[in-house]
């Protein structure tokens, strides 16, 4: 089992930037494969970015590609997202995941095990 605590969302204009933080319990944090998904009102949740159990693999939606670094720190059991020249449509809530069924990297939510609750980023035009 692990819990999972997002920080860093907030209220910034477009073309500005955020840095989000999930912070995991536990003693096997380097197991998991970690990924960002983030949900606007009405939509469904999607796939943001998705990093690798050792951090050596990134992958990321085309979306955000470019704009977006997805990074973690085994030490401090924390996955970060960093988010540049941020858009309107990137406003959502945005959640950090774990998957800890010894896959390498993966996009596909159903594929993740544990959830954090969430972080609101809202960009202002």
């Amino acid at each position: 089992q692990v819990q999972l605590v997002e920080s860093g969302g907030g209220l910034v204009q477009a073309g500005g930037s955020l840095r989000l933080s999930c912070a995991a319990s536990g003693r096997t944090f380097a197991s998991y494969a970690m990924g960002w998904f983030r949900q606007a009102p009405g939509k469904e949740r999607e796939f943001v970015a998705a990093i690798s159990r050792s951090g050596g693999s990134t992958y990321y939606a085309d979306s955000v590609k470019g704009r977006f670094t997805i990074s973690r720190d085994n030490a401090k059991n924390t996955v970060y997202l960093q988010m540049n020249s941020l858009k309107p449509e990137d406003t959502a809530v945005y959640y950090c995941a774990a998957s800890r069924r010894g896959i390498s990297i993966t996009a596909n939510l159903y594929e993740y095990d544990y959830w954090g609750q969430g972080t609101q980023v809202t960009v202002s035009s």
